[in-house]
């Protein structure tokens, strides 16, 4: 390992940076946060870093100064000389303005990932992509990460010999295929039709999900509309049980009381987004083991497919 490394953490996901950088075996460093009257921040690395390899843990969620937190600390460590800048995104945000989907309107994944450049960010590391083709908007090297690395096993644990995947629209038709072909499980469809966003019209389910144990499978969970109203199709349509499997508990809104208030028997999530409040049908698996293996390959210059 090299000797050359520094750690340090946005004020978003202090928690989560913590224990990546006590599974790899660093300290995090000194940075110290000053806040203005008028609500400008400056973050200042309070250790030299100069010919170091820093990594930047920090995700991008809502409110914007998180994504803005992060930008200052890279431009902060570009200036003062270190060797390589990784910013390490557990959740990236803005992930899902990936294209026009209608006229006039800005493609924010791909400008984060410009300021993310022009800041002096060397690599990414992030973990399950809105949209996987986001990877394509850097002309720096993006580690895409996949939590099914964790989530798998813990669907391995299930007691349960009726397991099928489902997946909570079309557009996770894919992810969800892939676990049923790790798994060799069977796979079920939900299809909605929004009306505007966030909002679910009409869902229809694609499969035979009759005395099963359901699987939902998704990147992330918002306003846990469809996740909910699909848990409860499923149920409906003569699912014994429906788990619900999310990379990022974004959680907004009416989210909590409609997952209480649901089918569901839990809510499978990770770390890469602290949650804003506790529940017992939330469980939460670290992602600190992983990104501090992948950390550690990094330095040593080892492959780190065996990760994807």
């Amino acid at each position: 390992m090299s000797k050359g490394v520094k750690i340090f953490s946005g004020r978003a996901t202090s928690e989560l940076a913590n224990s990546i950088a006590d599974t790899f075996g660093k300290e995090l460093g000194n940075v110290v946060v000053t806040e203005f009257s008028d609500g400008e921040f400056q973050p200042s690395l309070e250790e030299t870093v100069r010919g170091q390899d820093v990594f930047l843990i920090q995700s991008t969620m809502p409110p914007t100064e998180n994504l803005f937190e992060l930008l200052l600390m890279a431009d902060a460590a570009k200036r003062a000389s270190a060797k390589s800048i990784v910013a390490v995104i557990p959740y990236f945000g803005f992930a899902r303005q990936d294209r026009k989907d209608k006229p006039r309107v800005a493609i924010g994944a791909k400008m984060v990932a410009s300021m993310l450049e022009v800041a002096g960010v060397d690599r990414v590391m992030t973990m399950d992509l809105h949209a996987d083709q986001i990877q394509g908007f850097f002309e720096i090297p993006v580690d895409h990460l996949y939590a099914s690395t964790i989530f798998v096993p813990y669907i391995q644990s299930i007691d349960s010999k009726n397991l099928i995947i489902a997946a909570p629209d079309a557009g996770g038709a894919k992810r969800a295929n892939s676990y049923s072909k790790k798994l060799d499980l069977g796979l079920a469809i939900c299809h909605k039709q929004r009306k505007v966003a966030n909002e679910v019209a009409e869902m229809t389910v694609i499969g035979d999900v009759r005395g099963k144990d359901v699987i939902l499978v998704d990147d992330m969970v918002d306003t846990a509309g469809t996740l909910t109203k699909a848990a409860d199709l499923f149920l409906s349509n003569g699912a014994l049980s429906v788990r619900a499997i999310c990379t990022h508990a974004v959680l907004s809104g009416p989210a909590y009381e409609r997952i209480e208030k649901s089918g569901l028997t839990e809510l499978v999530v990770t770390d890469s987004i602290p949650l804003k409040q506790k529940s017992d049908k939330i469980k939460v698996l670290s992602v600190a083991q992983l990104y501090a293996d992948v950390m550690h390959s990094l330095v040593k210059h080892e492959s780190i497919s065996r990760h994807f």
